[in-house]
């Protein structure tokens, strides 16, 4: 088992859930059930699904957990890129965050290559 806490990829996850929350109050608010919703879905799947893995009995079964991670991951990148396609949000705001997701699932497959390894 691992202590999620602790883990990099974990609080940077953390860090993008926050910072996605923030973004996604200036949406319009008829989108609070559509895409608002699912964009913050996503993230809050990133680091809780590295919470969870970490917690499982294998390395195994973390790593699968950390799959799940990466796909919210990818799924999160598409609708931020939906959200400035709409011009619903500015590349200003979806950029960054973006660029911190592709940090993260690099982080995500750094550590799934790891664990694999033990």
């Amino acid at each position: 088992m691992h202590q999620f806490e602790k883990l990099k990829i974990w609080q940077k996850a953390i860090d993008i859930t926050v910072d996605v929350y923030k973004v996604t109050s200036e949406l319009p608010s008829d989108e609070k059930f559509n895409l608002t919703h699912q964009i913050k879905k996503c993230a809050v799947s990133i680091p809780s699904n590295i919470a969870e893995g970490s917690g499982r009995n294998s390395n195994n079964e973390f790593t699968h957990f950390l799959g799940i991670a990466n796909g919210s991951t990818y799924e999160l990148i598409t609708q931020l890129i939906i959200s400035k396609r709409l011009n619903l949000l500015g590349e200003e705001k979806v950029s960054p965050i973006i660029n911190e997701l592709v940090e993260v699932s690099n982080m995500n497959f750094a550590l799934q290559k790891s664990l694999k390894k033990q």
